[in-house]
């Protein structure tokens, strides 16, 4: 190994050969770009494009400002500012893995309870695009009919006080007044979350909860502002001690690397308000509709990883990777794929859903990936109706199967009943764990106590075809295990 560099602008240039660095003068860097959110998939994708774009020469004014609007984002924001805001970026392929050190990051506002900062900052004229990654979870959506909660703690206090807003939504709303009111053009709000239309939820959430305290202000939010939808997609597992180690191999000290596959796609609707970076010029691609490639990759590869990783975790399978090398469960995930999902999508120029099975398939299968099954079971609650019960709807609407996305459903559940097939407790992996407990014990006995949670299965209850199915394969799964339960799937 050679000699460890602490990861620092001034250690740039003392960095291995083999690490990539930075051709850019970060100095020369002005912000054009707050992102909410920075965890490890934003600096794997968002922020290496920008980079990628600033090493041709380009864009040098879309530097990212980093945010957070939680306590726990004050550590990122000390581990990130101690080295600069580089990250280094571990690229994981079966034939070899590489070192990039990522530079577009410049600065990082302090994490405030009122987020008087994160206001200021996005309030500057020289910031033109909000961008966020706050999970699918994190926009206030009622799942039983698609609108805005209105209810949630949070967003009431925003609403009875947008000038010290809780949520990065009200953050957004205060310096947009801010911005209204100085005569000051508004900011792209830029989603990058697993959302079907995620722009248009975003604009959902933005000006509703505007409406709650100023109406005149949501109406020139609505009218001025822009809410691109986009599809984001790599592969970025959770840094734990073993990334960091990776890093030391490549000679960095890096408190919060990240590893990452070999695999980027960004596609993002061409509505912007006030100048977009020219992301295409880096593999990006500007298209005016999204939506057939957000279908694609949210119901195949995010609903395919919800086929796997609970089935996985009851069987200790520790990586997705290590469920694709599982036989039935790789079968499992085909057949829902070909049977149930892909039908509900359509093809995009180059690929074909049975096309794109394939590519998941590989990218699943990539052992160097640790991608943990309990990572990707993790809230369930938002992604069973995010990337699943759509899918179920689309398939009772048009009169296909739902055999497999019943099954998917019946192994969440047991699942949450908290114990895994040898016994072992399974550690709390949801925010409604301790509901979803409760109820999955109930379901032992009584299935379709189960799906009468309307929160995340809305009607679903009241179809015969889809719930009498989920009954049956719940019961089986208490009763036979999971391994039986997919096995009669497979040979039905």
């Amino acid at each position: 190994m050679d000699e460890l560099m602490n990861l620092s602008e001034a250690n740039l240039a003392k960095l291995p050969e083999a690490v990539r660095r930075p051709t850019y003068d970060r100095s020369g860097l002005t912000a054009g770009i707050v992102h909410i959110g920075l965890g490890n998939f934003h600096r794997a994708h968002q922020a290496w494009y920008l980079h990628r774009l600033f090493d041709m020469g380009l864009g040098h004014d879309w530097a990212i400002i980093g945010a957070g609007v939680r306590a726990g984002d004050a550590l990122q924001r000390d581990r990130l500012l101690a080295q600069d805001c580089l990250t280094t970026l571990l690229e994981l392929d079966p034939s070899g893995k590489s070192a990039e050190v990522c530079g577009s990051m410049i600065g990082f506002v302090p994490v405030e309870e009122d987020n008087a900062a994160l206001i200021a900052q996005m309030a500057d004229p020289a910031i033109r695009i909000v961008s966020l990654t706050v999970t699918e979870g994190g926009y206030f959506i009622d799942p039983a009919t698609g609108g805005f909660d209105a209810s949630n703690g949070d967003i009431l206090h925003d609403a009875a006080n947008p000038d010290a807003p809780h949520t990065a939504f009200g953050a957004i709303i205060a310096a947009l007044r801010l911005r209204r009111d100085a005569g000051i053009a508004p900011f792209t709000c830029m989603s990058c979350d697993n959302l079907q239309g995620n722009g248009t939820v975003m604009r959902q959430t933005v000006v509703t909860l505007a409406r709650l305290s100023d109406p005149d202000l949501a109406d020139w939010i609505d009218a001025n502002s822009a809410f691109p939808n986009s599809m984001v997609d790599c592969i970025v597992p959770a840094t734990g001690p073993n990334e960091i180690a990776l890093a030391r191999e490549f000679g960095i000290a890096d408190k919060a690397p990240v590893t990452h596959e070999n695999f980027r796609q960004w596609v993002i609707e061409d509505a912007f308000c006030n100048g977009r970076p020219d992301l295409d010029k880096v593999g990006a691609t500007f298209t005016p509709d999204v939506h057939d490639f957000e279908a694609m990759k949210i119901r195949m590869l995010n609903g395919g990883h919800q086929v796997l990783a609970a089935a996985g975790d009851l069987l200790g399978l520790e990586t997705i990777a290590q469920c694709m090398a599982h036989a039935p469960i790789r079968n499992l995930l085909r057949r829902v794929e070909a049977e149930e999902i892909a039908p509900m999508v359509k093809p995009v120029p180059g690929m074909t859903p049975l096309e794109y099975l394939d590519l998941i398939d590989r990218r699943f299968s990539n052992p160097k990936i640790k991608d943990t099954t309990r990572r990707v079971a993790f809230d369930g609650s938002s992604r069973q109706p995010g990337f699943i019960t759509p899918t179920v709807r689309g398939g009772l609407e048009i009169g296909t199967t739902v055999e497999g996305l019943a099954l998917v459903s019946a192994i969440w559940a047991r699942y949450c009943y908290g114990t895994r097939m040898d016994g072992s407790v399974i550690a709390p992996n949801d925010p409604n764990w301790e509901t979803l407990t409760v109820v999955a014990a109930k379901a032992k006995d009584d299935p379709m106590e189960w799906l009468r949670m309307t929160a995340i299965y809305g009607d679903l209850v009241d179809h015969a075809r889809f719930a009498e199915t989920f009954c049956r394969w719940l019961s089986m799964i208490h009763a036979d295990g999971v391994e039986a339960a997919i096995a009669v799937y497979l040979d039905s």
